[in-house]
């Protein structure tokens, strides 16, 4: 019998990025949100055509959310410049996913959305 639970944290990031993705569907070709989910880490990204190349796709991670069930908090970090991962220093963990999620829309320091 295949198992039907929904999984709560991927519920509530699936309503959160479909909440960042353009409506229009034309827009949608040239820039769109989404995530991998693999039980314990979220990764958000864009999706776009390379610059110099509009017929290849890049997915631009911007986000990283990972739940460490040992200390059952979610830590956030993201992406720098220079591509490394870093903790999210102002808001760096929670017990709850929903506060992490709310630190990213907010986007106090430019970190997430540029």
């Amino acid at each position: 019998m295949k198992n039907t639970t929904i999984d709560i944290n991927e519920l509530t990031i699936k309503t959160f990025v479909e909440s960042l993705r353009p409506e229009d569907i034309e827009i949608r070709k040239q820039l769109d949100i989404g995530y991998s989910y693999d039980g314990k880490t979220i990764t958000l990204f864009e999706i776009r055509p390379v610059w110099n190349n509009p017929s290849e796709i890049q997915n631009i991670e911007f986000a990283k959310i990972r739940f460490y069930k040992s200390r059952r908090e979610w830590n956030l970090y993201w992406m720098r410049a220079s591509g490394k991962w870093e903790l999210y220093e102002p808001f760096p963990k929670s017990t709850y996913l929903d506060k992490i999620i709310e630190v990213i829309k907010e986007d106090k320091y430019g970190c997430f959305f540029g």
